[in-house]
């Protein structure tokens, strides 16, 4: 394992790409601040590793590794934000038959790429969602009437449990622990 500096933190704080300068205002711009951070902290605990390393599973029995949840997110974005808040109930589910994403053979250079290839293309289509949706929208989920913000809480959350999940996924493969 290699030590890492910091006082244990990832990046120094004045080299996160996920500071800002100025903390957000108004109820939209945090919750879409806290939803890019969790976003870039998924990339972040992907960073420099192999594809070996991405797919490594943590334990025994879970199939979850880092390439699964990037894989899990590509599905999740696709379906809260295509499925969900555009209505497109009928569009069939990236990984489907596959548990989610997690699931996966070799991880090899290409399918790392075109996972993160995905993941990218899906956030890219929520974020123009998301910014010509008001959070007061009521949506379909499941025959309850909910409103947008509430996905995107919910999406907050998601994402936030399972940067912790890659937390703990990341020390095990390099040592390297999150800020």
């Amino acid at each position: 394992m290699t030590e890492i500096g910091f006082n244990g933190m990832w990046l120094p704080q004045d080299q996160d790409p996920r500071m800002g300068d100025t903390p957000s205002r108004g109820e939209r711009a945090v919750l879409v601040e806290y939803l890019e951070h969790y976003r870039a902290t998924l990339e972040l605990k992907c960073e420099g590793l192999t594809p070996a390393q991405l797919g490594t599973r943590s334990v025994p029995p879970s199939r979850m590794s880092l390439l699964g949840m990037v894989r899990h997110f590509a599905r999740v974005e696709q379906s809260w934000f295509r499925r969900i808040i555009e209505g497109q109930h009928d569009l069939e589910r990236h990984f489907q038959e596959e548990d989610g994403g997690f699931e996966l053979g070799e991880a090899t250079q290409e399918l790392v790429d075109a996972s993160f290839a995905l993941l990218r293309e899906e956030v890219a289509h929520s974020r123009e969602v998301l910014e010509r949706t008001d959070l007061d929208t009521i949506v379909d989920v499941h025959g309850d009437q909910v409103e947008v913000r509430d996905v995107v809480v919910h999406m907050i959350e998601e994402y936030a449990r399972h940067c912790g999940h890659a937390d703990l996924l990341r020390e095990c493969l390099d040592g390297r622990t999150g800020q």
